[in-house]
């Protein structure tokens, strides 16, 4: 199975390349390091041209990107709630990604390649903040560069060595993918678990818009508190009137200036 893999990639080189990257950018399950180790190790043996091999690399991920970028532009944040929805982390993936933009803005799309995650949802986050095109284009290519030129030359140095362990794994044949399956099924089941805890304390300490609009006309007057960060409030500079403004990062260093004795109700994205 593996030689016809290898003799198939030798064979359609570029567009199996592109196609792999562009996929696995797009944000689908594909073991891309594994694949761009062996793909070093045929460029390492003269089984394919390294050159023309690392462009349809860096063609495919800048390709994906771009048309995150576009969809995040003309979507807006439905596309990015959207892709947290589906994220094994969505109760953190809005809150680490925009912390990440506010942080470093565009750059940080230099090493978002090396972040699970962070890499599918940092190209529409830049076109939700109006990132220009140029800049966009530039800080992917090098991320793209930054990311495929190590992973690939790894393979590509140690190509040698990459056909034994490719030997070895053949050998081991269903005995190693049935491990490889076990440990995936484990993890996934592990954060599936974590999540639903986390998601039964949100629940349970949950407020709807109505029920605080019933608090603030009762007469309860409650403690409100924006927690988003402040990239969100920069795509929706709207907030609830008389509300502190306290990032999530600021709570330790700011909680004191919360009142303990009346509700707090705390709001983010």
């Amino acid at each position: 199975m593996l030689d016809q893999i290898l003799s198939f990639t030798e064979s359609h080189g570029g567009p199996v390349i592109f196609f792999i990257v562009f996929f696995d950018q797009l944000g689908l399950p594909i073991p891309t390091v594994p694949f761009l180790l062996m793909l070093g190790a045929l460029s390492g043996t003269g089984r394919i041209d390294p050159f023309s091999g690392l462009l349809a690399a860096v063609a495919g991920s800048l390709c994906a990107d771009l048309l995150w970028f576009q969809v995040g532009r003309r979507k807006g944040s439905k596309v990015l709630g959207w892709l947290c929805r589906i994220s094994l982390t969505p109760d953190t993936c809005v809150g680490q990604t925009q912390g990440l933009f506010a942080r470093h803005g565009v750059k940080s799309l230099l090493v978002a390649k090396f972040i699970p995650g962070f890499d599918t949802i940092a190209p529409p986050m830049a076109g939700m903040l109006g990132v220009g095109l140029t800049p966009f284009v530039l800080w992917s290519l090098g991320g793209a560069l930054l990311w495929l030129v190590p992973i690939g030359g790894l393979g590509f140095v140690f190509s040698d060595r990459m056909a034994d362990l490719a030997a070895a794994a053949e050998n081991a044949g269903g005995t190693l993918g049935l491990v490889i399956v076990v440990l995936f099924v484990g993890y996934l089941a592990w954060k599936f678990i974590q999540r639903q805890r986390v998601l039964r304390t949100i629940r349970m300490a949950r407020i709807t818009p109505e029920q605080l609009n019933d608090l603030i006309v009762n007469g309860r007057d409650p403690v409100l508190v924006d927690a988003r960060s402040l990239a969100a409030l920069d795509l929706l500079p709207f907030m609830i009137p008389g509300a502190l403004t306290i990032t999530l990062e600021e709570i330790d260093a700011r909680h004191a200036e919360i009142p303990r004795e009346r509700d707090v109700v705390v709001y983010c994205s």
